[in-house]
């Protein structure tokens, strides 16, 4: 159980101060110099030895991320840049960060870029997010006027600019490649690897792209250390974690606790219980939209972090957790997923761009149980066919939660088709 002490996002609620002077006064910006002086390799250690792993859904290790980065320039810039594009249906943890405690992101951005050499950052924010942008841009233009950002940043001797780039609202622009794209003017559209950002990323140069959250803890973590941060959680899951709780508990919230923390405990401490009980629960999509679903009475045990709910089949990714109870019709709900990934396919590789259609037409008669029973299996063989054969991920995310409902939820598809069939012969 997390401690107030262990928090890292002190005014997560809004309930503080969010301009410079209320960070300052909650602890930020407090030694940045310092522990830029440190220098590169000490930042990056004290990072692998955190076992913060990335948080905007891969969780792939940031302080191993970080050292991809060269070492010596052979003459191109190094470039940082933050993904705020959160497009993840039922995802909202960074929302909260960039209204309520922009500085963390800020700071961060100053640290993270120091230790990979860059001395520029950008970060791309969602279209959608209008006011988040202000509160950013107005936490960044504040670090300016205090000399925390630009020249000798923060005393530090490091020269640094922060720049916002606001996207078009285009949820394939959150995936790394695709946003570096759009962040140069063009279609945004996921690039072949190799080449890996770290040698060749924004404008060719070499570029890491990391999740708000991501940035936003390392302040904390180089000045309480990385032993603290891997002192939470477990091996391998370590540390804090925003998690963004919807749907049918009696309060749906955005908190932080340690990751790890069980699932019962995680509703029933911050979200009041399941709305009607927990006999009422039915199935929980236990991070953001694209991770198979959950069944009600399968989840209830699991731990919160990578491992536990990859042992249940499904994946933390964001850590949105979108609770469905008895009152949801499982098929149209996925269908309703399935109609996202449709829309939000970019269209260049031929499997998505016309794999994810035809899911959702399919998907759209199993709604109504106007399709045969083989037809379930040959749905299934289709998300096969267009999971892992795309540039990037957006065709596993159509295909997991299809995946996920015929895993789970296969009964309740058959019946659907049974007695639909058994409404038209009656009706002959």
């Amino acid at each position: 159980m997390l401690r107030d002490e262990d928090r890292i996002f002190t005014n997560l609620y809004g309930m503080h101060d969010r301009a410079l002077s209320g960070a300052k006064s909650r602890g930020h910006w407090d030694g940045t110099a310092a522990i830029i002086k440190k220098g590169r390799d000490w930042i990056v250690d004290e990072m692998k030895a955190s076992g913060l792993r990335g948080r905007g859904g891969a969780g792939f290790p940031t302080g191993l991320k970080w050292s991809f980065m060269p070492k010596e320039s052979d003459g191109r810039a190094s470039y940082l840049v933050i993904n705020a594009d959160e497009s993840e249906p039922g995802t909202c943890k960074d929302r909260e960060i960039l209204r309520h405690d922009p500085h963390t992101l800020v700071e961060g951005a100053l640290l993270a870029g120091f230790a990979m050499g860059a001395h520029t950052a950008y970060i791309y924010i969602r279209g959608e997010f209008i006011r988040e942008r202000e509160a950013l841009q107005a936490a960044i233009d504040e670090a300016y006027e205090d000399g925390l950002l630009g020249k000798n940043a923060a005393g530090s001797g490091w020269d640094f600019d922060l720049f916002v780039h606001h996207g078009a609202g285009a949820y394939i622009c959150g995936e790394e490649s695709a946003l570096l794209e759009s962040l140069e003017g063009k279609k945004g559209m996921p690039r072949m690897k190799p080449p890996f950002p770290a040698m060749a990323g924004l404008y060719g140069c070499p570029t890491t792209v990391n999740n708000v959250e991501s940035i936003a803890v390392v302040p904390t973590i180089l000045r309480r250390g990385g032993g603290w941060f891997a002192g939470l959680g477990r091996a391998n899951n370590t540390g804090t974690k925003i998690f963004a709780i919807s749907g049918h508990v009696n309060n749906p919230c955005v908190v932080e606790d340690e990751m790890g923390i069980g699932f019962e405990e995680l509703i029933e401490k911050h979200c009041g219980g399941i709305r009607g009980g927990w006999d009422n629960l039915k199935a929980v999509i236990p991070g953001g939209s694209s991770v198979p679903v959950v069944r009600g009475e399968n989840i209830r045990d699991a731990i919160m972090d990578y491992d536990g709910l990859r042992d249940k089949g499904s994946s933390l990714g964001t850590a949105a957790v979108i609770v469905m109870d008895q009152s949801v019709d499982m098929v149209k709900a996925i269908w309703r997923l399935s109609k996202f990934y449709k829309h939000e396919s970019c269209g260049q590789c031929t499997p998505c761009r016309e794999g994810t259609g035809w899911m959702m037409r399919v998907m759209e008669r199993l709604v109504t149980g106007d399709a045969e029973l083989e037809e379930i299996d040959m749905l299934f063989d289709v998300t096969k066919q267009v999971e892992g054969h795309t540039i990037c991920a957006l065709g596993d995310a159509a295909a997991w939660p299809i995946q996920g409902l015929i895993r789970q939820f296969r009964p309740e598809i058959e019946d659907r088709i049974r007695s639909a069939k058994a409404g038209r012969m009656a009706a002959e």
